[in-house]
């Protein structure tokens, strides 16, 4: 796939966005902040060239020394995923606009998954950090 351009938002639509994704694929991580962050697990792609309107409903939270996590104030809908430093971002894949074209491809940080659920669907897992992260 390429450069497809993808548009999306939050619940309550007071954060809309849009941006570039190169590949129709998403990762689920299982991390214990994503399992908060989302109530479950999250599922998330990369988009670059990230255009945001309704920055005044826009939050950032430093979830961690190394990224902060992106969401509306209004709805609480979580958003984005970005590391410090590096321009793409990582996306819910729940919040872009239908049809998504998306495919999961993947889990990560399977070590760490919630006690209540088995990972049976027969995508790669990858325990930890050897995994280049999208969340």
């Amino acid at each position: 796939m390429a450069d497809l351009l993808t548009h999306g938002g939050c619940l309550c639509g007071g954060v809309r966005f849009s941006g570039h994704t190169a590949e129709a694929t998403a990762l689920a991580c299982h991390c214990s902040q994503c399992r908060r962050w989302s109530g479950h697990f999250g599922a998330s792609f990369r988009m670059t060239g990230l255009q945001i309107e309704g920055d005044a409903h826009l939050r950032w939270f430093a979830s961690s020394p190394e990224a902060e996590r992106g969401f509306c104030a209004t709805c609480g809908s979580s958003l984005f995923w970005r590391p410090f430093g590096r321009e793409a971002v990582a996306v819910s894949a729940g919040a872009i606009d239908a049809p998504t074209g998306l495919r999961l491809s993947g889990h990560i940080h399977t070590a760490d998954k919630g006690d209540y659920y088995e990972i049976a669907d027969g995508l790669p897992q990858f325990a930890g950090d050897d995994e280049d992260e999208t969340e």
